[in-house]
């Protein structure tokens, strides 16, 4: 059998926990990818400059920093949990819904770090719940998990692209096309590095074609409305809505009782080994766990490599999917803007299939051997994008293996960190919100 049937029982015990997880992150997918292609438009809308739009971008990103980091605070209870993903999925369709209305870029950036706070509520606690069910054999499921993402990411780009602007508003494409032949004289010391500068922080001026993107964004709204009534369905079906109490339990089958006598034959001394360790009593119980004394140095550096590792791959994903797309319709590259669209398409939509793919290959292979082939592989291709910054043909291999490479180094440093380490649950809020620190 391709899967051990030990797992497939616990999938069955907990399918719709986890297809829960798994649509929430379809959300957080959908929500991260959007603003690369539609930046543009996005800068017309609002008559700002490319430096003023990127704030935008900053905004997000920082907020999702910061609900990584506060999101480990709903995990107490599965009311709690389910309670936060239900509000920040609802959030995400109410922002998709209201971009259209930001007129002023200062709105749209409060709007994005609305958007940021819901997605690391998300992140944070999607993956938390789905290691606290399966444990060390979380290494599957976590790798399907980040595949929602993905697919999430890849759908939000081709929605997009059709009600993309193909001249841009105005100057404006000229301004943006000065600021990004600025940034790249800079970084090869170039006599002409100061040629223009000043026409890149003059504000678009009203003209050329009407654009369309707000039809996108209504879209995504009207998709993405499925994933909270998913979520309050499962808070239904575990009788955690006060006013409407859901059906009587029903009864374990015969593979799931055997499991549940086996873990109930190991829980009084689990739980009280872990009463002992000191539990999770409050923020800093983990770093007053007795257990930690005597501790080799190596136990503190995984996680700290642990936390750099992210802090750079995951870092990569949104910065390259975020500016792939300005970079392309910009000297010396000046793809068309349709064809520049594709590009966020073509990344996620290789990050989609790594993450596929590294679901059977995680239960072949050991997650440190899949997470050092998919780090060389990341590196190499990064550095071959910067040697060959001129072709365009190589910009869209190179975005193909980008995004296949750093597709699973964030499932699989979680899941190798969960194999060497005794995960507790606020040293996984930490791992996770890392990613965010770029």
């Amino acid at each position: 059998m391709f899967m051990d049937e030990r797992i497939v029982t616990l999938f069955k015990r907990n399918f719709h926990h986890t297809l829960t997880y798994w649509s929430v992150f379809f959300s957080f997918g959908l929500c991260i990818a959007f603003l690369g292609p539609t930046i543009l438009d996005l800068q017309c809308q609002t008559k700002s400059t490319l430096s003023q739009i990127t704030w935008v971008f900053f905004a997000q990103q920082f907020c999702l920093l910061i609900g990584s980091s506060v999101g480990g605070v709903f995990k107490r209870t599965l009311f709690r949990a389910l309670a936060a993903l239900f509000v920040s999925a609802l959030v995400i369709s109410v922002i998709f819904a209201i971009i259209p209305l930001c007129h002023n870029v200062l709105l749209l950036a409060t709007a994005m770090a609305v958007s940021g706070l819901a997605m690391g509520v998300i992140d944070t606690i999607a993956n938390i719940q789905l290691v606290t069910i399966y444990q060390r054999d979380s290494a599957v499921f976590l790798q399907a998990l980040h595949f929602f993402i993905g697919f999430g990411a890849l759908v939000s780009p081709l929605i997009a692209d059709p009600f993309l602007s193909e001249s841009g508003c105005g100057n404006g494409t000229g301004n943006g096309t000065e600021m990004m032949h600025h940034f790249r004289n800079m970084l090869r010391n170039s006599p002409i590095a100061v040629h223009n500068i000043t026409l890149s922080d003059s504000p678009h001026e009203t003209g050329g074609e009407e654009s369309t993107v707000h039809y996108a964004f209504w879209i995504m709204a009207l998709i993405n409305l499925p994933v909270p009534i998913a979520v309050l369905f499962l808070m239904y079906r575990e009788k955690l809505i006060p006013c409407c109490p859901g059906d009587t339990p029903r009864l374990l089958d015969k593979d799931e009782l055997a499991m549940e006598n086996q873990q109930g034959a190991e829980g009084p001394d689990v739980e009280q080994s872990e009463h002992g360790a000191g539990g999770h009593g409050d923020i800093f119980s983990c770093c007053r766990n007795d257990n930690l004394r005597g501790l080799p140095v190596s136990f503190f550096m995984i996680h700290v490599l642990g936390g750099l590792v992210l802090f750079m791959t995951d870092g990569i994903v949104g910065a390259y999917a975020g500016f792939v797309y300005t970079y392309a319709v910009t000297p010396p590259m000046s793809l068309p803007h349709k064809t520049a669209g594709y590009l966020a398409s073509i990344f996620w939509a290789a990050i989609t299939a790594g993450r596929l793919l590294s679901i059977p290959l995680s239960y072949r292979f050991q997650p440190v051997r899949l997470l050092l082939f998919n780090l060389a592989g990341a590196i190499v291709t990064v550095l071959m994008l910067l040697i060959f910054y001129t072709s365009s043909v190589f910009l869209f291999v190179g975005t193909c293996l980008c995004g296949l490479f750093l597709s699973s180094i964030f499932p699989c440093m979680l899941a190798y960190t969960e194999d060497i380490l005794d995960y507790q649950g606020k040293v996984k809020c930490r791992c996770c919100s890392a990613v965010k620190k770029r």
